[in-house]
């Protein structure tokens, strides 16, 4: 054999080995991002489920808002009727998403900010339960969407790295979309006494 040759598979070999390490790495951080994307969902869902005790306890108060419990309904409608999976996690599928949960958390605000006119309804255990549980899982959602979009960068940097992003490319490994906050939080609520 020739040493050209001998160079040449060599060469072509350790390309090979490499290729195969960033495949590897690629997969076990798209892994790791659908497993996040799980635990956001699951969080997600946990709120969802919540909703009809809450909205059943809170019908049970005399004269309340029928406006804002539909408002409720019809967010939690839109919130669940988006389905995204870890393949599809896409910066534009993403907001779509947050802007579903976002009006569902707006809504979910708006119905325990009315509550606090109904001292009955304060006062019942299973409200005060319900509205303990809520904001545990928007606590629970808010450290899983940290733990999805720390997720993300890692993926997002291994996919945009050189000589990685040459790999990401040709086995269709495409850059992900974070969690960003809502355009309420943009903006401090102002304060006066």
């Amino acid at each position: 054999m020739s040493k050209s040759l001998i160079i040449v598979v060599v060469i072509a070999l350790i390309l090979g080995m490499y290729g195969c390490s960033s495949y590897n790495g690629l997969v076990q951080n798209d892994t790791v991002v659908q497993e996040k994307w799980a635990q956001v969902q699951t969080q997600y869902q946990r709120r969802s489920d919540l909703i009809p005790n809450l909205v059943r306890t809170v019908q049970g108060a005399a004269n309340f808002e029928k406006s804002t419990l539909t408002a409720v309904i019809q967010a939690r409608a839109n919130a669940t009727g988006i389905n995204l999976n870890a393949d599809q996690l896409t910066p534009e599928n993403i907001k779509k998403f947050q802007a579903a949960q976002d009006q569902l958390s707006g809504s979910l605000s708006r119905l325990l900010a009315v509550a606090e006119s109904y001292p009955q309804l304060k006062a019942t255990q299973n409200f005060s339960e319900l509205q303990a549980q809520l904001e545990g899982t928007e606590n629970r959602i808010s450290v899983a969407r940290n733990d999805f979009n720390g997720a993300v960068r890692v993926y997002n940097q291994s996919v945009r790295s050189f000589p990685n992003n040459i790999f990401a490319g040709i086995f269709g490994f495409p850059v992900k979309g974070f969690f960003e906050a809502s355009q309420a939080a943009q903006s401090a609520p102002t304060v006066q006494f």
